[in-house]
């Protein structure tokens, strides 16, 4: 049984994949391009939001909890080819790229 719980988390871990480069055509888009370089590769982003991250603040029991929509970025979400990409967008560069088939 544990094994096959392992194997499915595996499994599921492994549908969406964040990645440092995405194949678009002939051309690479690459994490730390700039946000201009995603529109000029990928066109408009069917639809924006923001990423929060939560961090804590100070130790042990009572942390602050604080949600900065700054520290996470902006994702990008395109729909291209079967494909469902995600570009996460931070300080105007590239973080992050998701790529899921649809």
């Amino acid at each position: 049984m544990r094994r096959s719980l392992i194997v499915v988390l595996f499994a599921f871990s492994a549908a969406v994949q964040a990645s440092s480069t995405l194949r678009v055509g002939n051309q690479v888009l690459t994490a730390g391009d700039s946000s201009e370089r995603v529109t000029e590769l990928l066109g408009k982003p069917s639809s924006k939001s923001h990423r929060r991250v939560p961090r804590s603040r100070g130790s042990g029991r009572g942390g602050v909890r604080v949600v900065s929509k700054d520290r996470g970025g902006e994702q990008w979400r395109y729909r291209r080819d079967g494909h469902v990409t995600v570009v996460t967008i931070v300080d105007g560069r590239v973080s992050d790229i998701e790529d899921d088939r649809l």
